[in-house]
């Protein structure tokens, strides 16, 4: 990446995005456990949760 003649991160291109998912990925895990500290039933992210299944009684 750069800014005219001034490289800001020189790194491959892929390698840049694979970070960034893996920081978003990061955040979002954050994110659940503060809901779940909350009692807020977390979001469909990656598939069902515990918080949308039925739970045996």
């Amino acid at each position: 990446m750069r800014s005219g003649d001034y490289v800001i991160v020189n790194q491959p291109r892929a390698e840049v995005v694979r970070h960034l998912i893996s920081h978003m990925i990061h955040h979002r895990g954050q994110l659940s456990v503060y809901l779940r500290l909350l009692d807020v039933p977390v979001p469909y992210i990656y598939g069902p949760t515990a918080d949308e299944t039925s739970q045996p009684e």
